[in-house]
């Protein structure tokens, strides 16, 4: 039986980094704001998930400044495992907790490039348990490869199955998914997760106008209550473009939630600036019995997915767009794919162009 507990997801401040180095910059101050959360937080229950946010270990240096593909992934992208998955591998045995957390990495199968991975950490040896490489990342802006994005060979490595895109670690404190940033605002990518078992998704940040418009919201309680999920979604606090910058940008506005698995709200922290966190309980096995005894809301069991199907079988968004290329910066981007998936939409007559040009 797993007992209940303490999740925490830190509200970091950090900073942008230009060279691989600097982030030890952020995981000393990671390691600051989880020795204090860890040890408030286990006054009401024991903290045995800590949730470090995207973007806190390198900041967002290749989307903010368009930074060419394959001089971020030579000085700027991690291996994992790697030092600094063993520095927060330190800190998941120090605090007995599993950690979640997020970096720009490379791939021995695909050089000079980086994806975006979410990964798992285990406080036994503190080891990665579990790595989820991103496959939406902020499309307009962000030059981190998906697996969509060299299909092909994905397929090749890992084969056409859930676990290949979706991945679930099935740990001592529940089964554990990552689920970032621009990912759940697509029902499809936490529809995934939970068909492969999920429990507790991980969910990355979002920036500013998503915050304020309560998009990051309405997706947080949409995607527990949809799939019968907790969903831990915190935000960055302050943000600081390069490590010798002295001026803090809240670029994110808050917003950070603790969602059960009925979209209820357990804990919300709507203040976005300077560096704190955001801690709830964890019921897995309240979830699994609502999950086993429920006779409506436990969607999962009435899925016709026979029906569902033909809403897919026609592909939309290219795939292997960057088998034989780097990533477009954000100009190309918008010529080579945006324009031309509206213009594809509105072929279809799925989209109707607007009477004003």
């Amino acid at each position: 039986m797993i007992e209940p507990y303490q999740v925490v997801g830190l509200i970091q401040s950090m900073r942008g980094i230009r060279q691989r180095e600097e982030i030890a910059v952020n995981l000393e101050h990671i390691a600051h704001l989880v020795k204090a959360a860890s040890w408030l937080s286990s006054m009401d229950l024991p903290v045995r998930l800590i949730c470090v946010p995207e973007g806190g270990l390198q900041g967002f240096t290749d989307e903010v400044f368009d930074l060419d593909h394959e001089a971020y992934a030579r000085e700027c992208a991690i291996d994992i495992p790697g030092p600094e998955t063993d520095e927060l591998g330190r800190l998941a045995r120090r605090w007995g907790a599993y950690v979640i957390a997020q970096a720009k990495a490379r791939h021995p199968e695909f050089p000079a490039r980086f994806f975006n991975v979410g990964f798992v950490i285990e406080p036994e040896d503190g080891i990665v348990v579990l790595t989820h490489h991103k496959v939406v990342p902020l499309l307009p802006v962000e030059h981190s490869l998906t697996p969509h994005n060299v299909w092909d060979r994905w397929i090749e490595l890992y084969g056409a199955t859930l676990d290949a895109f979706y991945p679930v670690a099935d740990t001592a404190i529940g089964r554990i998914g990552i689920m970032m940033a621009n990912e759940a605002s697509y029902p499809e990518n936490a529809r995934g997760l939970a068909m492969n078992g999920c429990e507790i998704a991980y969910r990355g940040p979002y920036p500013a106008p998503g915050v304020m418009s309560e998009m990051f919201s309405v997706q947080n309680r949409a995607r527990a209550l949809d799939n019968n999920m907790y969903v831990v979604g915190m935000n960055l606090g302050t943000y600081y473009l390069d490590r010798e910058s002295e001026l803090p940008i809240d670029t994110f506005s808050g917003g950070s939630q603790i969602v059960d698995y009925r979209g209820q709200v357990v804990t919300e922290v709507p203040y976005g600036g300077g560096s704190t966190w955001i801690a709830g309980t964890i019921d897995i096995e309240a979830l699994r019995h609502f999950r086993a005894t429920a006779q409506w809301d436990n969607w999962l069991k009435d899925l016709t997915t026979e029906q569902y199907q033909l809403i897919y079988g026609r592909p939309i968004y290219p795939r292997n767009l960057y088998l034989d290329r780097p990533p477009y910066d954000h100009a190309a981007y918008r010529a080579q794919v945006t324009e031309r998936q509206v213009q594809l939409l509105q072929r279809r007559d799925i989209w109707r162009p607007p009477a004003r040009d």
